[in-house]
């Protein structure tokens, strides 16, 4: 029965254009903007393995696009009812499909880390960014990591909150204000800002650091697989928390 939700999800994923569309950005997007940021920039933005990923935040938030997509459009359209009628059990049709986006997501990850990584040595051939150490290899290699858990948290939303519009307005306006604006907050703003998820997969791969000079932001309170493990255990509660309601409600 597993093999065929797989396969199941696999096909309603991409029976679409948007979720290829959506790839595409992803892609594109942090790919484009690291060919800029190592083009244009000054000596600000020193050329470091780190600082390649610095774009990879635009195709995190695009994967959560497509994760609440691919989930809460088939509450709207009907479809999910028809998966629950033919499965008993919520849980395995929803692992299921958390397992085939997360695939997904930790697919785009490599993609995008190692095609920042490459577009940065092509336009800075000079530069020292050779993958010789663990922390170079953390930060390329382990988008797949955020990546994986970014799609988990997309999928998570979907299912709390079911509404398209609903869902991406809250993934948006987290991802792009809220997570920004918290560090302004007078007094308490930036160590708030230190246990925001997605800064904290930042300061897993490495690219957290060079807003820490320029915003004051005092020194991280964890290491960068303690980081990972916070905000992996943010998005696997996001996701248990919609099965849980899931269940509940279509009981």
């Amino acid at each position: 029965m597993i093999t065929h939700l797989f396969r199941a999800e696999r096909i309603k994923l991409f029976s679409t254009r948007a979720p290829w569309w959506c790839l595409a950005i992803a892609i594109l997007a942090p790919l484009g903007f690291t060919v800029l940021f190592f083009a244009l920039a000054g000596p600000e933005i020193p050329p470091t393995v780190g600082n390649t990923q610095l774009a990879s935040g635009n195709g995190r938030t695009v994967l959560l696009v497509l994760a609440v997509l691919a989930t809460a459009s088939e509450f709207n359209w009907g479809t999910m009812r028809l998966t629950f009628q033919a499965v008993p059990s919520r849980v395995p049709a929803l692992l299921a499909k958390v397992m085939v986006v997360g695939a997904v997501g930790a697919a785009l990850g490599l993609v995008v880390g190692f095609g920042s990584w490459g577009v940065a040595t092509l336009v800075q051939p000079d530069a020292d960014l050779a993958l010789h150490s663990g922390a170079a290899w953390r930060s390329v290699l382990g988008q797949s990591l955020v990546f994986l858990f970014t799609a988990v948290a997309g999928v998570g939303v979907a299912l709390l909150l079911r509404s398209v519009a609903f869902a991406l307005t809250v993934v948006l306006v987290w991802t792009q204000v809220l997570e920004g604006v918290l560090v302004f907050i007078p007094g308490i703003g930036k160590h708030i800002y230190q246990w925001m998820p997605f800064h904290a997969a930042d300061e897993f791969v490495g690219a957290g650091g060079f807003a820490a000079g320029p915003l004051g932001l005092p020194a991280a309170p964890l290491g960068p697989w303690g980081y990972l493990g916070y905000f992996a255990a943010i998005t696997v509660a996001l996701f248990v928390a919609g099965v849980l309601v899931t269940a509940r409600r279509d009981a």
